[in-house]
Formats: C-alpha cells, sequence, structure tokens
C-alpha cells in the first residue's frame, strides 16, 4: 500500500470541490480548475496578517494619540472660552478649533479600522477553522489507511499459514509414500543411494537412468572415486548395477563383472606400483652421488 494510490490527483480534486462546499458558509470560495496560482503558503499568509495588523494598531495608536491630544486641546478651549479676558477673534478660531475637533472625535475612522481588524480576526479564525478540518481530514485518511494496511498483513498471515498447512500435509503425504515404497520394494532405498552413486561416479542423467533400470551400459572414459580422491581411465567396459555379493539386501556398481569398489582400488594398486617404480631409482642414484 502506498499513499500515492490515495492521494491521487482525482482525488485531491475530489477533496477540494467538497472543501469549498462545506466552506461556503464562511466567504471561502473555491479556486479556479487548472489555474497556475499559487496559494499563499500558511507562513506567509500570517506573516501578511501580523505585518497589517501591526499596521493596523500603530494607525489606532496614532488616532489614540490625536484624540488625547485634542482633547487636552478641547479642554483649554473651553477654558478660554469661559473666560472673559477671551476677544472675539480668538473666541471665533477656537470655536472653529472647537469643531474641528468635535468632527475628528465623532468620525467613523477609529470605527472603521477596528471594524477592519475584527475582519482580519475572522479571517485567522475562519483559516484555523479550515486548518483543523483537513488535519482531520487528514487523520481519517491514515486511520483508513492503517486499518486496510492491517487487513492486508491479516490476510497474508493467514495465506501463509495455509500454504504452510498444505506443505505440511504434502510433505507427510509423501513421506507415507516412501515407506510404502520401501515397505513394498525392498530395494527401493537402494536403488536412490545407487542413482546418487552413478551421478557422483561420473555418469550423466541418462547412463544412470539406464543402470537404475537393470540394464547394461558400455561405457568409455574417466570415472572419479571418492574413497581415493581422484579419476581412472576406462577403456569401453560394460556396466551394470546387481546386488551386492557380500550382502544380497544391497546393490553394487560393477564393471564388467567386477564391484566397481575392487576395480578402483586395483586401479590405484596399479598406479602406485608405477610411480613407486619411477621414484626407486631416482632415490638410489642420489644415494650413489653422495
Amino acid at each position: 500500500m502506498c499513499a500515492d494510490d490515495f492521494l491521487t490527483r482525482e482525488r485531491l480534486v475530489a477533496y477540494h470541490d467538497s472543501y469549498a462546499a462545506a466552506m461556503a458558509k464562511y466567504g471561502l470560495q473555491r479556486g479556479i480548475r487548472g489555474s497556475e496560482a499559487r496559494h499563499t503558503t500558511t507562513a506567509q499568509y500570517y506573516r501578511d496578517l501580523k505585518r497589517k495588523t501591526g499596521e493596523l494598531e500603530a494607525n489606532v495608536r496614532q488616532l489614540q494619540n490625536e484624540q488625547q491630544q485634542a482633547e487636552r486641546q478641547l479642554d483649554e478651549v473651553r477654558k478660554d472660552i469661559k473666560s472673559e479676558k477671551l476677544e472675539a477673534a480668538k473666541t471665533e478660531a477656537k470655536a472653529a478649533l472647537v469643531a474641528k475637533v468635535g468632527s475628528l472625535l465623532g468620525s467613523g475612522k477609529l470605527k472603521e479600522l477596528e471594524a477592519d481588524n475584527r475582519t482580519l480576526q475572522d479571517e485567522v479564525a475562519a483559516r484555523d477553522e479550515s486548518i483543523e478540518l483537513l488535519q482531520q481530514q487528514m487523520e481519517r485518511q491514515q486511520e483508513e489507511y492503517q486499518r486496510q494496511l492491517m487487513e492486508l498483513q491479516a490476510r497474508h498471515r493467514r495465506e501463509m499459514a495455509d500454504k504452510e498447512a498444505a506443505h505440511q500435509r504434502e510433505v507427510s503425504f509423501l513421506k507415507s509414500i516412501i515407506q510404502k515404497a520401501k515397505k513394498w520394494f525392498p530395494l527401493f532405498q537402494e536403488l536412490v543411494y545407487m542413482e546418487k552413486f552413478c551421478l557422483k561416479v561420473g555418469f550423466n542423467e541418462r547412463q544412470t537412468a539406464t543402470l537404475i533400470s537393470g540394464k547394461p551400459l558400455f561405457y568409455e572414459g574417466e570415472l572419479y572415486s571418492e574413497e581415493h580422491r581422484r579419476k581412472f581411465t576406462t577403456e569401453e567396459a560394460g556396466f551394470q548395477v546387481v546386488k551386492d555379493p557380500k550382502d544380497k539386501s544391497k546393490l553394487a556398481l560393477a564393471i564388467n563383472g567386477q564391484v566397481i569398489g575392487e576395480w578402483f582400488k586395483e586401479q590405484f594398486g596399479r598406479l602406485f606400483s608405477s610411480v613407486k617404480r619411477t621414484v626407486e631409482p631416482l632415490r638410489r642414484g642420489k644415494g650413489m652421488g653422495l
């Protein structure tokens, strides 16, 4: 199983469609299909939001300072207006200043900034809600993937257990067949040993099959003796599987009527005698030289 099997292009498009339908009540709109535009990353969005919020807060602080300054000026003007020593021109100027300050205090600029700030906060809340929904959806998909994976693993274990049980039944059946074959055919096991022996001596499978069937085989070439760990060459000779002269319950491979084990010993004895005759004159010559 692979996440690519679940997060295909078609499924991702369907996820976008269903998510847009669910979030329509919050004022979110579906992106244009096939558009090459790139969404602002969450990190970039929060950086822009933080920057805008900082600007709004700075503007609010500035307006608050202006309001405080205007209130102080208004208090001073009111005091001057109440004073009998104030001249008419100053009274008019200060009255205009009072009107200006009053219009500033009564303007909706501060309320507009506060409304923008609330709008940004609402957008942040909506974005957080959408992120939480996506996380929940990913968790559900992960749970579904784990469930399917566990089902596949359980199915695999069951299949392996069934195969192992079938294998054991087959092995038991073959063992019973072999036991019956040994019982019905006393030389069956000897034939199995003889097949391995013929192949090890140097006969191919076709020649070995001929020998195991009890038919004679004429062969010329090299024969390997495991006892002497070497090969011996023979001219065309007749080979046949026969009952061991010493134990009729066993089989033996005969070459020209002679058990091949005896034949190997004779060949090795001849080789040893030949080597000995060659080495002894050399040793005597070496002794005379001394």
